[in-house]
């Protein structure tokens, strides 16, 4: 089916928009946009009717939809002061204006080519970034009832995964044509024009279940990833949570990753090719030269487009860390300049959940507790997966004396995302909540796993030292501690004291003894 109108012709099967003989790039989202103005041409379409044809009902701002309309009416020739056919009507909505005429595939152009239409499908190296089609789950030996809990993992997953920033995830409905199907991920790759395909089973063997996935380039059929992990059978709803949120977490990452990979072989990357790049750099650890080196990539990224919400995520993300950890003395300069690069991503994307949760870090560490947790607990309402803002509660939780809901929150946080890139961090909290507790041989069993996790996480080796020594072991103690040093240097017990983020009596009393302990490990 192809809708002809101006100019243009848009060919609804294949995805194309033409102008005359000519292919107009044209994002899905923007495709989409289109045809349904196009189809809806006899009536004013509101922006709740967008957001949910468009969108599936997911909350987006006034700021996107307006850019998506000015790519639509710039696709087909259209401006927003002109609006030959786009036409916005003020607090009502939008109406294609344009004649327009259906017309079947296998009509001869009427164009001027004189030729029927070209079976030719978009290449895949056009395909948008973080584009992935998640195709239904096979049921392997199930019954109707784990039917119904397969299909609902494949539909949730689809949902979840469309609230990574950036991201383009195919609509449930095209996704369920291929159940039960043989499949070349090359050619749906090639006809959705995605670059990622994710699929995956779901096995039950007694009373556990196998749940197995695979990410896939849709460009050359190389496996990218893949995860497998057994669960003992139980509610199936709440194990159709606990399985998406970790699918989500761990496809997060992988899929950052396999873009920076992409952007390394751009001759002139654009400023989300640069962030994607800069991120790399993020996950490999809070270390001075780490973090140095994502914020120049953030910063390039910024020169290219100053309003792009990735970089100045990316960019406030570097402040908070420099301003949450001891890799450099300056922490509330570098607080002071994250909170005006949040603000700024949360005034041009308000229900950005990784803004929210980072301005709330922000917020923890220059005495504003209360108010960073709810910064945190804001960005869960928007992505119920955000693993780590469970991890930055438990910091606030500690920072209020509340070590023991602190251990909670960072044991919900492993629960969504038990692999998460950023884990290490978590280990470290619960690590110190311990011991604020006076439980130190827990606390060496959480900070031993963040030292194995990560071993340039500086404070992590330091608080290690104070665990082992205030539990008697103080050659490891003071082995752990000149590991701490050799990664900072200028670490001191004086700067350890006056680093606190919190004035609670009982927060700084078990401080008091982790000092103890630093002492007693012989650090300086």
């Amino acid at each position: 089916m192809r809708f002809l109108f101006d100019e243009y012709a848009l060919d609804v099967d294949r995805r194309e928009l033409h102008r005359g003989q000519e292919v107009v790039p044209v994002p899905p989202q923007v495709f989409d946009l289109i045809e349904y103005l196009i189809r809806n041409n006899e009536r004013v379409v509101t922006k709740d009717d967008l957001i949910s044809a468009i969108w599936n009902g997911r909350i987006i701002s006034d700021a996107a939809l307006t850019t998506r309309l000015n790519a639509a009416r710039n696709a087909i020739g259209d401006t927003g002061e002109k609006q030959r056919l786009i036409k916005t009507l003020p607090r009502k909505g939008f109406r294609f204006v344009g004649a327009v005429q259906e017309v079947s595939r296998r009509t001869v152009d009427p164009l001027g080519s004189g030729a029927q239409r070209s079976d030719a499908m978009p290449s895949p190296s056009t395909a948008p970034r973080l584009s992935m089609v998640v195709l239904p789950f096979a049921n392997i030996g199930g019954g109707l009832e784990q039917d119904y809990f397969v299909d609902g993992v494949t539909e949730s997953l689809t949902t979840d995964l469309s609230r990574i920033s950036g991201s383009f995830v195919i609509a449930r409905n095209t996704a369920f044509t291929f159940k039960n199907k043989p499949v070349d991920v090359r050619k749906i790759g090639r006809e959705l024009n995605v670059r990622y395909v994710l699929e995956g089973s779901v096995q039950r063997s007694g009373n556990r279940l196998r749940v197995a996935v695979q990410l896939i380039d849709a460009e050359t059929g190389q496996h990218l990833w893949a995860e497998r992990f057994d669960k003992p059978v139980a509610d199936l709803f709440d194990m159709q949570d606990e399985i998406v949120s970790r699918l989500a977490n761990a496809l997060d990452a992988e899929l950052v990753l396999a873009e920076a990979k992409r952007a390394e072989r751009a001759l002139n990357p654009n400023a989300l090719e640069l962030y994607f790049q800069g991120m790399v750099w993020i996950y490999k650890g809070p270390t001075r030269e780490n973090l140095t080196t994502a914020r120049a990539f953030f910063e390039r990224a910024l020169n290219v487009d100053p309003n792009s919400v990735e970089a100045l995520l990316g960019k406030g993300r570097v402040e908070a860390a420099f301003g949450s950890t001891f890799v450099d003395e300056d922490r509330w300069v570098h607080c002071a300049a994250a909170e005006p690069l949040l603000t700024r991503v949360l005034s041009l994307a308000p229900n950005n959940a990784l803004a929210h949760a980072f301005l709330g870090v922000v917020q923890m560490q220059t005495k504003r507790v209360e108010s960073g947790i709810a910064e945190c607990e804001r960005a869960l309402t928007l992505d119920r997966n955000l693993a780590n803002a469970w991890g930055m509660i438990a910091y606030g939780k500690q920072l209020l004396g509340y070590a023991e809901q602190s251990v909670l929150s960072v044991q919900e946080a492993e629960r969504l995302s038990p692999r998460d890139i950023f884990a290490f961090r978590w280990w470290n909290t619960a690590g110190v909540s311990k011991m604020l507790l006076g439980e130190d041989a827990a606390a060496v069993r959480w900070l031993r796993r963040c030292v194995e996790e990560n071993r340039n996480y500086s404070i992590a080796h330091i608080h290690l030292a104070a665990a082992l020594a205030l539990s008697g072991e103080l050659d490891e103690g003071r082995a752990a501690g000149r590991a701490g040093i050799a990664l900072d240097p200028n670490f001191s017990i004086r700067r350890y004291r006056l680093g606190a983020a919190s004035d609670n009596p009982m927060y700084l009393a078990g401080r008091e003894r982790i000092c103890l302990g630093l002492q007693i490990a012989g650090l300086p």
